[in-house]
């Protein structure tokens, strides 16, 4: 993080909100159900499991060294997971084949998911049952290893709480009200947001996960050529920013796998540049550059 205190402060704030997203879920293997969600502790595999977070670090910090992307890619898998049914793994989930019925990750809202985080997850279970076998949930090591990466992007190191149980139920069609979409006004962003029991602070907070990381033109083209059916481009956008994208991402074709940095100044540092670029009309994602013209959120 940056070295000021107030920077300091800034960034405890978002990390504390990335974990207290963390609640568990009842559906479980091999778990009873409850009423009331599990108590979740920092030593919660003290006994079972020691080692746990030694051996999901060899995994990350290998995994950022050969791909940085990694980073990103597993934070952003966090939230979706979160953010549909609680932090369960149930996004990890392969539909059945065969089946109907679609699993998260097939859900059309995560397709633009990045391999490099399911490789994450797979790894470090994979590690973690070598040692520990049929102890640690992958939900767990989920939440520790977008911990990781937020810590070797430069951001703080802090404790995860651990004890989520996986989840058994993973379902596409849960998908699309859960997950924020990248024109989403702060109306409707404070509509999902509230439905999860979190306020305005915590989605201007947890924004600054936008800090590194990329998008494909898809999820920002229409700010460049005709921004919520105008037919001009977002006036909060800045001229350069504009022509700089609109090289990259025509109106219409155009390469699909092109992506932009969502933070366009550091997109690998995990950082405050994201608020800045807000208040410099630097914003990629209409969602975000709202929050700055938005009165609500712009203090």
């Amino acid at each position: 993080m940056m070295p000021s205190s107030s920077s300091s402060s800034t960034g405890n704030f978002l990390l504390s909100f990335l974990f207290a997203l963390t609640a568990s879920n009842c559906a479980a293997k091999n778990v009873s159900c409850s009423s009331s969600p599990r108590q979740l502790s920092v030593d919660y595999y003290a006994k079972t499991c020691p080692q746990l977070e030694l051996l999901v670090g060899s995994v990350t910090s290998q995994q950022f060294k050969e791909a940085p992307v990694s980073g990103p890619a597993t934070i952003r898998l966090f939230f979706h997971d979160c953010f549909v049914e609680g932090c369960d793994a149930s996004i990890l989930i392969s539909t059945t084949p065969g089946s109907k019925v679609l699993a998260e990750k097939d859900a059309e809202d995560n397709q633009d998911l990045r391999a490099e985080g399911f490789q994450t997850v797979s790894e470090a279970k994979a590690l973690v049952e070598s040692r520990c076998p049929g102890v640690v949930s992958c939900a767990d090591i989920l939440a520790i290893a977008a911990r990781d990466y937020v810590h070797l992007a430069g951001g703080p190191y802090y404790p995860v709480k651990k004890g989520r149980r996986d989840g058994k139920i993973s379902m596409a069609s849960r998908v699309p009200y859960n997950i924020p979409r990248a024109n989403f006004t702060i109306d409707q962003q404070l509509k999902l947001f509230n439905s999860k029991g979190l306020a305005l602070q915590d989605l201007v907070v947890l924004s600054g996960a936008h800090t590194f990381g990329f998008a494909h033109c898809k999820q920002f083209v229409s700010r460049l050529y005709s921004f919520r059916g105008t037919k001009q481009p977002d006036p909060d956008m800045d001229p350069r920013l504009l022509k700089s994208l609109r090289m990259s991402c025509p109106q219409f074709g155009g390469n699909s796998d092109i992506v932009a940095p969502i933070d366009v100044t550091t997109p690998f540092l995990f950082d405050h540049a994201y608020y800045g670029n807000l208040e410099a009309k630097l914003g990629l994602l209409a969602s975000d550059q709202a929050l700055f013209s938005d009165p609500r959120t712009k203090p």
